[in-house]
C-alpha cells in the first residue's frame, strides 16, 4: 500500500499547492496544477492525464470513488485536515473530498489532429478564465478535435476556467500559443499536406450568416476578445468573416455563447451532410 504523507500545517509544499491556484508564472515553473471534482479527475485519469499527487481529506471517511482512485492511481498520497483542504478547494465551508495535482501537458499544436473533418475553435486573447472553460466545455460537447488559446490572455489552467469547462479540459486538447504566427505556419503545415483548413472568424459585422457558409470542411473556427473582437492580424488570416443574426436588441452575443453557437451550426450542418450522404 502506498505511504500517505501527512500535512498538518501550513508548510513549504501546501504554501506550493496554494500558490498554484493563483499565480500562473508558478503554474507553469512546476509543471502543474490543481483539479477538484468528481467528474473533472475521473476523465483526467481516463484520459491519461499524469497526476502528480492526490490530496484527501484525513478528517472524514472517503467515498467510494475516491478509494478506488486512491487504490488505482499512481501518484504521491497525501491526507490533510478539512481546514487546510478548504482552501486547497477555494471553499469557505466544505472541503472537497479529493484534490489532484496534475501535470501541464506542452503547449504544442500537434496535439490537436487535424483530419478530413476538423473542427478547432481559436479564442484569441480572452480575459475571463471562465469564458476559456466555458468555450472548451462547447467544442467537447459539439465534436470539435482542439481549441487554442492566443496571445496576451486569461490562462487555460486557472482554477475558474478549469471549474468552468467541467472536465471537457481533459477530453480534448487546449493549446495556449503566443500570437497568430505559430497558428499561422502549423496551418501551412496542414495545407501542405492535403488538408486544406477554412479559417472562418465570428464578428457582429461578418459578411454573410453563419447559416448560410459552409462548415462541413476541414474548419477552423475563430472567435475574438470579450471587448475588442478579432484583433487585425486575425481578420486578415480569415477566409470567410461570418455574423450570428438576432433579432433582439442585443447587438452582440459573449464570447463563449458566440462560440456556442458557431459550434452547434457547424455539428448541425455535419449532422445533416452524413445523413444526406446515406
Amino acid at each position: 500500500m502506498a505511504v500517505v504523507q501527512r500535512i498538518t500545517s501550513r508548510n513549504a509544499r501546501f504554501q506550493q499547492w496554494q500558490a498554484l491556484l493563483g499565480n500562473r508564472s508558478k503554474r507553469q515553473r512546476a509543471g502543474e496544477f490543481l483539479v477538484q471534482g468528481v467528474r473533472p479527475i475521473t476523465v483526467a485519469v481516463e484520459h491519461g492525464w499524469p497526476v502528480r499527487a492526490l490530496i484527501h481529506d484525513a478528517e472524514r471517511p472517503l467515498s467510494r470513488w475516491a478509494q478506488d482512485l486512491l487504490r488505482t492511481t499512481r501518484a504521491d498520497r497525501f491526507a490533510m485536515s478539512s481546514e487546510l483542504l478548504a482552501e486547497l478547494g477555494e471553499k469557505e465551508q466544505a472541503a472537497p473530498e479529493l484534490v489532484a495535482v496534475l501535470e501541464l501537458p506542452a503547449d504544442d499544436l500537434g496535439r490537436i489532429a487535424v483530419g478530413d473533418d476538423f473542427l478547432g475553435v481559436l479564442f484569441d486573447r480572452p480575459t475571463s478564465p471562465g469564458n476559456i472553460g466555458s468555450v472548451i466545455r462547447s467544442a467537447d460537447a459539439f465534436g470539435a478535435h482542439g481549441v487554442v488559446v492566443t496571445g496576451h490572455a486569461a490562462d487555460v489552467y486557472d482554477p475558474r476556467s478549469v471549474r468552468a469547462s467541467t472536465g471537457s479540459l481533459f477530453a480534448l486538447p487546449a493549446v495556449r500559443v503566443p500570437s497568430h504566427r505559430e497558428v499561422t505556419a502549423w496551418l501551412d503545415g496542414e495545407r501542405a499536406l492535403g488538408r486544406p483548413v477554412t479559417v472562418v472568424g465570428t464578428d457582429e459585422n461578418g459578411t454573410a450568416d453563419v447559416f448560410d457558409v459552409d462548415l462541413t470542411g476541414p474548419v477552423l473556427l475563430l472567435v475574438g476578445n470579450e471587448t475588442a473582437g478579432l484583433s487585425a492580424a486575425w481578420r486578415e488570416l480569415c477566409d470567410r468573416l461570418v455574423r450570428i443574426p438576432m433579432s433582439g436588441s442585443a447587438s452582440s452575443l459573449n464570447a463563449a455563447n458566440a462560440a456556442t453557437a458557431v459550434l452547434y451550426e457547424a455539428s448541425r450542418q455535419r449532422i445533416a451532410a452524413g445523413s444526406r450522404s446515406r
